[in-house]
């Protein structure tokens, strides 16, 4: 499992439940990255979709306790416990968590990678990702050259965890 994930300079990721920035190059990179996998949200991330829809070209998974329609491409988990039992199904190198913080926090500590857009600006975001950079059991891996667009500078990071705690191993038959 991995997190895919655009940060400001602050490890920022979003303000009033939309993006800090709009930025063509770290769209393509997260399309590219994710399109024909599993992608893992909280409700709020799939509220800030246009028309509140799931992603088309994925398979679309929300950890929410909330009742949502039933909907095609989409599966709701009420609980880790269902979660883990929805992902069993896929490769864990298939499965990319986007969002949003609460989602992140959970599951970072399962994921062997994450992929961080890094932008060189602040935000002004009021919902953060935890600063990997701080984090012992994280480490980068690769990082690209710089990218210049729509007045941004970014760049793309692999962080590896060195401490990934398992997560569908834990259901019977899974490693």
């Amino acid at each position: 499992m991995k997190a895919i994930v655009a940060v400001d300079c602050n490890w920022g990721i979003g303000r009033n439940n939309n993006l800090l920035f709009r930025i063509p190059a770290d769209m393509k990179f997260f399309r590219e990255t994710t399109a024909g996998k599993v992608v893992v949200m909280g409700l709020n991330t799939l509220r800030s979709f246009p028309g509140g829809k799931p992603l088309p070209n994925r398979v679309n998974l929300v950890l929410s306790d909330v009742q949502l329609p039933e909907e095609e491409n989409l599966t709701v988990c009420r609980s880790l416990e269902e979660l883990r039992s929805a992902l069993s199904r896929f490769p864990t190198e298939d499965i990319f968590v986007i969002g949003g913080a609460s989602i992140y926090r959970q599951l970072l500590p399962y994921c062997s990678e994450a992929l961080v857009t890094r932008v060189s600006a602040d935000g002004n975001a009021t919902v953060f990702f935890p600063n990997l950079s701080r984090k012992k059991e994280w480490r980068w891996s690769e990082i690209s050259a710089s990218i210049v667009t729509n007045d941004l500078t970014i760049r793309f990071f692999t962080y590896k965890n060195n401490k990934v705690k398992p997560f569908l191993s834990e259901i019977p038959g899974q490693k």
